[in-house]
């Protein structure tokens, strides 16, 4: 897969059916020697600038449980969640 066709895909919590954002708005930790990717970091803004910041998400790559033509589908474990490092 392109990282182009990963562009508009959304991204939804199995947990929760939830979106979460969408991967055009998130960032990508790409490994420098392989290419391969590690990680999305999912931005966690405040609604409309208005309000405290939250802490952007890191989602691991081996979170992805299943990529479609619409939407990444993730599973994330408490412990696997980390804030981005700034």
């Amino acid at each position: 897969m392109r990282l182009s066709e990963l562009g508009g895909k959304e991204i939804i919590g199995l947990d929760t059916g939830e979106k979460m954002g969408v991967i055009s708005d998130s960032d990508l930790v790409i490994h420098p020697e392989s290419g391969q990717i590690q990680s999305i970091i999912l931005p966690k803004g405040s609604f409309f600038g208005f309000g405290k910041k939250r802490e952007d998400l890191v989602i691991p790559w081996t979170s992805i449980v299943k990529i479609g033509p619409d939407m990444v589908i993730i599973q994330l474990d408490q412990q696997e969640t980390q804030a981005a490092p700034k």
